[in-house]
């Protein structure tokens, strides 16, 4: 795995980790409200980092599907099996 790829997942798992974090501490219910409107907004964001890496983790897997794919298409035009 590529160094800038195991630093995304490392990115992803941390802001998830932190997220998880966060939600257990609201569901708990015994923050202040600033507090509680801090740590919702600071959740939102991790929120979203965490669906754009999703979604550049699933763009990376079709990149490699379609690669694998038109390298069977191109080994079974070559007669290949």
């Amino acid at each position: 795995m590529a160094k800038s790829t195991r630093s995304r997942v490392g990115e992803f798992e941390k802001s998830l980790k932190e997220l998880e974090t966060i939600v257990e501490k609201m569901e708990a219910g015994d923050q202040p409200l600033e507090t509680s409107l801090k740590d919702f907004e600071r959740g939102m964001e991790l929120a979203r980092q965490c669906r754009d890496s999703l979604q550049k983790a699933e763009l990376r897997v079709q990149e490699l599907l379609e690669k694998a794919d038109d390298a069977h298409d191109k080994s079974s035009e070559d007669g290949g099996s």
